[in-house]
């Protein structure tokens, strides 16, 4: 329960307008109606601080929550509720109307405030969602691709690893521009591919016709430019995340976890002190499973997928390639769970574990160690990192690679 309220407005936002009810504990009530302009907000704000309002409470609906946020910023309390938990709880809120049981909740101090991120944090976050947006762009475009070869019966994909790498880039262009197997082949480095020249021979059997050239143009030229987009967001991020450098730096000593994933990560979390301890933290971020009662027994659910749909993302990426990499205790972990719970299982528990880790390192400022494991960190805004030191030739290495003469001679000499 939280602290409760003499006078409190609650409001129910919508895309151009929000209607909002002051409700004071004698149960005098006001409602009034405000449009979603700078000057209506700025209305809004006057009308509950001049009715004596000390708490306004909205729910997070999608950004429309946000300007009222940047308005009443510093002049008076807002509980932004997480939509979910005020809708289930226990009353009649159609009834009552969405305003009028937003304000009841706050009154009596039945609203759990949601995390607001620093606006640093919030921009760090809305430019890495944009990028995964474009990542998933570019699956599309790809999977187009994939779609039109297989309907020609060319199965490109079955011999190459990635038709989008430099060997399948060159026979994708010698099949756009309608030459023969041989001379494309004379284009391949084929000693780079596992696949022989016959296996490319026998995957290509068919041919593109018109409509499919065209496709795969307009798709190859669309990924062009979404290429462009997500590196110039990748740019933004790695100026906007440089003041967490050392946390990037804890997150990229994590096997697995690359400038991407972990810029994806710190975005989500935001102030990891916010989280005493890492269940919370995954609890958080919906990775723990839910849990009801049946007949006096406890009875465990799938995760509960509250939160962060971008963190369990990531995390699941992360755990894949963990699950695809060399020998770690992390991969050991995830061998271990699959042989009892399955593949499926087996992933999601080991993005748990890597988040429970990172929180973890996070708080006592620590890089990820194990036994066998040298991971070379490289930071693209600042500097290499590595969390082993150097040995004597890699320091002469670096000593001349700056410039400087090394001769050999006595230690110590004067």
């Amino acid at each position: 329960m939280e602290k409760q309220w003499n006078i409190v407005c609650g409001a129910d936002i919508h895309k151009k307008f929000l209607i909002a009810t002051i409700l004071s504990r004698d149960g005098t009530k006001i409602t009034k109606r405000f449009g979603m302009t700078l000057d209506e907000l700025l209305n809004f704000k006057n009308w509950v601080i001049e009715n004596g309002c000390e708490q306004v409470a909205v729910e997070s609906t999608g950004t429309y929550w946000v300007p009222i946020h940047t308005v009443l910023e510093g002049s008076i309390g807002l509980i932004v509720g997480n939509a979910y938990k005020i809708k289930h709880t226990p009353g009649n809120k159609n009834d009552l109307g969405d305003a009028d049981w937003i304000a009841e909740l706050c009154l009596n101090g039945m609203i759990e405030p949601s995390r607001i991120f620093p606006k640093a944090d919030r921009d760090l976050r809305r430019l890495t969602r944009i990028r995964e947006g474009y990542v998933n762009d570019m699956t599309r475009e790809k999977n187009r691709i994939h779609h039109a070869l297989e309907s020609c019966r060319i199965k490109l994909s079955s011999v190459l690893s990635d038709i989008f790498g430099k060997a399948g880039q060159s026979i994708l262009s010698g099949l756009l521009e309608g030459r023969t197997i041989d001379d494309i082949l004379k284009g391949v480095n084929l000693k780079r591919i596992k696949a022989t020249a016959e296996e490319i021979r026998e995957a290509i059997k068919g041919s593109l016709d018109f409509t499919q050239i065209l496709l795969i143009h307009g798709s190859l030229e669309q990924m062009e430019a979404i290429q462009k987009r997500i590196d110039e967001i990748c740019r933004e991020i790695k100026s906007k995340i440089a003041y967490r450098k050392e946390d990037l730096k804890i997150a990229m000593s994590i096997p697995g976890v690359g400038f991407t994933s972990a810029s994806t990560l710190l975005a989500e979390i935001g102030d990891i002190t916010d989280f005493k301890k890492p269940e919370q933290l995954a609890a958080w971020a919906g990775l723990v499973p839910s849990v009801y009662q049946s007949a006096g027994k406890l009875i465990t659910g799938s995760i509960t997928k509250h939160g962060s749909r971008h963190i369990r993302w990531i995390l699941v990426q992360v755990a894949r390639v963990i699950a695809r990499g060399r020998n770690s205790k992390l991969k050991r972990f995830f061998l271990r769970v699959k042989s009892k719970k399955g593949s499926n299982v087996a992933v999601v528990a080991l993005a748990r574990k890597i988040l429970c880790i990172l929180h973890h390192l996070l708080t006592n400022r620590e890089m990820y160690k194990e036994d066998g494991i040298n991971k070379k960190i490289k930071i693209d805004i600042g500097n290499e990192f590595s969390q082993r030191e150097m040995d004597l030739e890699e320091m002469i290495k670096y000593i001349v690679r700056a410039g400087y003469e090394v001769r050999k001679g006595s230690a110590g000499g004067g």
